[in-house]
């Protein structure tokens, strides 16, 4: 079925449920995105090993992903907007958590409770636009959903990377807490009440809803595709800062301009790859965006010392890559449930995405290697290949979800 390109407006209701949903995914990520530029920062204050770091982020991922499997089965029982309130409350106080945390244990276990609450999230949040816009205008507002992202970058995390430098690496989650708590406000207050899908009768307990969830092969297409994008960006991002530190020589000063720079790019991209993806076969945008991507991380992963500039032009065209190819496949990802099975989809979608990741993360915590608080990383280029073979195994993946996706529209099934 072609795409419907007519650009239909969003009422004041739609934008405000955009915004505040990109708000709430910012604060989100940038909790987790954080750990990574200040990852040179805690590795030195903790003398951390790269494998101990390794674990503190796969700490949150595994959370996440256990917490969203265990909750699957309920999510399309209850009012989303209850859900997300829930979880994000306990977001909020994880995070305060983590703001208090002086010792490595602390550290871990903070993170593991932010993960049980935070790893929900995006699965709510995105049940919930797939219930608010039709499958030709999600690629729309994935693009500002996803926005949270580069805002994270341009704003969030250089932000965070000034008052870390002045006041302390805990700084950075405090102020995460603030923003959390003015998006919960503004949920409680404005945020109508997302219960279309309880309309549908559905009288299968937690249990049953849950299995029967994993049980649908397509489904589980849909399962294994989101695991592999997951598994390539969580293997290279924990060690970014201290790649670009250690082996690029970018000073701990110099990273808020880095980051800022591409969380710029991605502010100006990620509109536009949405915009494109509801006008053209969202399956090659992302296979484009993916071989793209799979030729820059090569080629940064194997760099040594590097001016500033050129690091930055490498970062941004790197980022094209990897926001270019998240709004497709999440769009097209998004169209496999049906609306009764949205929310489990989501949060075992999210679980997977999650635990994926921080497996990758732990794993590549011990394919690199640092000698001292001062030496190179190294090993961080195997990564990259490795990132590049798993990246394959995803446009694959991703063909058979595009697949399934067309022949349910044309079955108007949606």
């Amino acid at each position: 079925m072609k795409p419907n390109t007519t650009a239909i407006p969003f009422t004041s209701y739609q934008k405000f449920a955009i915004f505040i949903l990109a708000i709430t995914q910012f604060s989100v990520i940038l909790d987790f995105m954080v750990m990574s530029p200040l990852g040179d920062m805690l590795m030195k204050a903790m003398s951390l090993a790269p494998a101990q770091f390794g674990v503190a982020v796969s700490a949150y991922a595994f959370s996440a992903g256990i917490s969203g499997l265990l909750t699957a089965g309920f999510a399309d029982k209850f009012d989303r907007k209850k859900l997300l309130l829930f979880f994000y409350s306990g977001f909020i106080l994880g995070t305060i958590f983590c703001g208090f945390a002086n010792t490595y244990f602390l550290l871990i276990t903070a993170r593991v409770v932010t993960g049980i609450f935070g790893g929900v999230i995006g699965s709510v949040s995105l049940a919930i636009i797939a219930d608010l816009f039709d499958i030709h205008h999600r690629g729309r507002v994935m693009g500002f959903i996803q926005m949270g992202f580069g805002a994270s970058q341009v704003l969030g995390i250089p932000v965070s990377l000034y008052i870390a430098n002045h006041m302390g690496w805990q700084a950075p989650f405090f102020m995460v807490a603030i923003i959390a708590l003015i998006s919960l406000l503004l949920i409680i207050i404005k945020l109508q009440p997302v219960t279309k899908h309880l309309l549908v009768k559905n009288d299968k307990n937690a249990f049953l809803h849950l299995w029967h969830t994993v049980a649908n092969r397509n489904y589980r297409i849909g399962f294994l595709s989101t695991a592999l994008l997951s598994i390539g960006g969580f293997m290279m991002m924990p060690f970014g800062s201290a790649f670009a530190v250690n082996n690029l020589h970018i000073t701990p000063t110099q990273l808020p301009l880095l980051f800022m720079m591409s969380g710029v790019s991605s502010l100006v991209i990620m509109p536009m790859i949405g915009r494109v993806s509801d006008k053209i076969d969202k399956f090659k945008l992302f296979t484009i965006a993916s071989i793209w991507m799979m030729i820059m991380v090569v080629i940064y992963t194997n760099l040594s010392v590097t001016p500033l500039w050129l690091v930055i032009i490498f970062n941004i065209l790197m980022m094209m890559g990897i926001m270019s190819r998240m709004i497709p496949s999440g769009a097209l990802t998004s169209a496999l449930p049906q609306m009764q099975d949205r929310g489990a989809f989501m949060s075992i979608n999210s679980s997977l995405q999650q635990i994926a990741g921080g497996i990758a993360a732990a794993f590549a915590g011990l394919i690199v290697i640092q000698k001292d608080k001062v030496s190179p990383i190294e090993h961080y280029n195997t990564v990259g290949y490795i990132m590049v073979g798993i990246s394959v195994l995803g446009i694959i993946m991703m063909y058979r979800v595009s697949m399934v996706v067309k022949k349910k529209l044309a079955e108007k099934v949606l």
